[in-house]
């Protein structure tokens, strides 16, 4: 059996039956090839396609391991809770909003336009509102520029496809959001990962990167990086518009999480204004189920913008659009991203005492923590663990780019569970960290 998809295939087998388990190590590769009378290099080739299919994870030095099942069933909370606690997904939502967001809800639907079809770049009251939504001290989008998309990850999707053709290249940070991994793919894009540190990108690592593998864009996330919780320095963005200049490449900023941080530097589009894209959306800001996102794109980027949007069938639904057009002009916008900041706050000072000692990093405006791991856990283990006390977590291979080694952490997202359950979860976590794996067997 020398093709290695099928050898792929018997071992997704095995794991799928539970022969293999989560956590369970496979054997070196040359081992594995003696083992299945294959070449080494078709070992490589078949522990290469498990990863792609997230099936195992690597760890430099350590090995290859199973990955924990993704949202499989679990069994209930050894203490009584009312459902299982995700910290894997952030869906805020501040108290009270329900009641604030009603009034526009009635207006849009009482406006017999918002039934009718929306197209990308919306109407001059939209654009209008989302520029002056947008727009932060040392930016102000123009409201010309503005583009509208069903969501924070459409818009995404738009502006990766409008600067990167398929097959292209496009560089993000060597920790990213995993929806950008899996959009990446759908449109046949190569990622490049680049080295960060605790400043965000490396401009220099940026410019390497592009000189042995020249890429069309970076995508990035300057304001609170998701997962790490960096935001980066002025100086840093300058660098960095530097290097796009020099290079030719253009960005997609990320600023889906920047509400939370009024006081963070000015975008890095303020930098680099005719190479790149800025990408945002409200389901973080207003609600989770509200598809509307932005696609702020200089003059001699929007037409390619707005086509990649439209040929994506990306774009914006009317009732949503009229609606989040109306609570940003009445106010209720940031309003209720008051009242978000506020909530953030609240839950990194439980994390703070929960999961006190322990090495987390996060900031303190942010819904989001990066755990890394004590000694013996690796995230996978770790993961399993929490989801058979029926708390979901993120491994932190879920955001490495490319084939690289996973980290030995978990991100936590904090927005959704209730206060207390969340507080309740964090001790749980912390119980299960000062343990072992051996203390909490897989099965």
């Amino acid at each position: 059996m020398d093709d290695y998809r099928q050898v792929a295939d018997t071992v997704a087998a095995d794991i799928a039956a539970g022969r293999l388990r989560p956590g369970d190590r496979l054997p070196p590769q040359r081992a594995f090839a003696r083992a299945r009378g294959i070449a080494p290099s078709t070992a490589s080739r078949v522990y290469r396609e498990l990863a792609l299919r997230g099936l195992v994870v690597g760890e430099v030095g350590r090995g290859t391991f199973v990955r924990a099942a993704r949202r499989a069933p679990v069994p209930a909370l050894a203490e009584p809770a009312a459902a299982p606690a995700d910290l894997e997904v952030n869906h805020p939502v501040a108290p009270g909003q329900e009641a604030l967001m009603a009034a526009g809800l009635a207006r849009a639907a009482a406006d017999g336009a918002a039934l009718a079809p929306a197209g990308v770049t919306g109407t001059p009251d939209a654009r209008e509102a989302a520029a002056a939504l947008l727009a932060v001290p040392g930016w102000t989008p123009a409201p010309d520029g503005v583009l509208f998309a069903a969501g924070g990850r459409q818009a995404i999707a738009g502006a990766v496809a409008a600067l990167v053709p398929p097959g292209g290249r496009l560089a993000v940070e060597e920790l990213t959001y995993p929806v950008l991994k899996a959009t990446a793919a759908r449109l046949g894009v190569a990622l490049v990962p680049v080295a960060a540190d605790g400043h965000g990108l490396c401009p220099d690592a940026l410019a390497e990167a592009h000189r042995r593998t020249p890429f069309a864009a970076v995508y990035l996330q300057p304001a609170l990086h998701n997962p790490c919780g960096t935001t980066m320095p002025a100086r840093r963005r300058a660098e960095l518009a530097d290097v796009l200049e020099r290079t030719g490449a253009h960005a997609v900023e990320d600023r889906v999480w920047s509400f939370l941080d009024v006081a963070g530097p000015p975008p890095l589009a303020s930098f680099a204004p005719g190479r790149t894209i800025v990408v945002d959306g409200l389901a973080k800001r207003l609600a989770p189920g509200l598809g509307v996102g932005f696609a702020v794109a200089p003059p001699s980027l929007r037409a390619r913008a707005a086509a990649a949007l439209r040929s994506g069938t990306w774009g914006p639904a009317g009732y949503a659009l009229a609606a989040s057009a109306g609570w940003i002009a009445d106010g209720t916008a940031a309003e209720v991203a008051r009242a978000k900041r506020a909530d953030a706050a609240k839950r990194q000072r439980v994390v703070a005492e929960r999961l006190a000692g322990a090495a987390v990093r996060a900031d303190p405006r942010s819904y989001f923590c990066w755990w890394e791991l004590p000694a013996p856990w690796r995230a996978e283990t770790f993961v399993a663990a929490a989801g058979r006390r029926g708390i979901a977590v993120t491994p932190g291979a879920a955001f490495v780019a490319g084939p690289g080694a996973a980290p030995r952490a978990v991100r936590l997202a904090l927005a959704s569970p209730p206060l207390d359950a969340l507080a309740r979860a964090l001790g749980v976590l912390a119980e299960i960290a000062a343990g072992g794996p051996d203390d909490a067997p897989i099965d």
